[in-house]
């Protein structure tokens, strides 16, 4: 199994957050690249990278949102692979409203979701060298 890991923000004002997540897959050893699409702002763009994300050689995605966050879910829906969410607290609601778009996800499309925001970031690391280590 190539363990490398897709980080997928929907802005770069989540920025503060994806630099938590790069921050431990560094020190766990895991490969990563990052990317910034909105699911709202480029939607075609975001089924384009789902879609090839294993046969670039990605082996799960973490998604982080804010607001509505569906990001996590179309990405989801669009890919065989493991999604992990992180909702992020960008809302007045401080991160609710995205928790509860997140694990609101219909029958067959899974996503797993952390807690918001910079825990989540880091049990995100955390959790995908978790799936990583099942495998080994």
């Amino acid at each position: 199994m190539n363990k490398k890991v897709a980080i997928v923000a929907g802005s770069k004002s989540d920025i503060e957050y994806v630099t938590i997540v790069e921050k431990y897959l560094k020190e766990l050893n895991i490969n990563f690249k990052t990317f910034y699409i909105s699911a709202h702002r480029n939607p075609e763009e975001v089924r384009k990278f789902s879609q090839e994300a294993k046969q670039k050689g990605f082996s799960i995605i973490i998604a982080l949102a804010g607001y509505a966050a569906h990001l996590a879910g179309v990405i989801a829906s669009w890919t065989s692979l493991p999604v992990i969410a992180v909702p992020l607290p960008a809302s007045d609601l401080l991160g609710l409203d995205s928790l509860f778009s997140m694990v609101q996800m219909p029958g067959g499309v899974p996503v797993a979701v952390m807690t918001i925001g910079k825990a989540g970031a880091k049990n995100a690391a955390y959790f995908a060298k978790r799936i990583f280590n099942s495998f080994d």
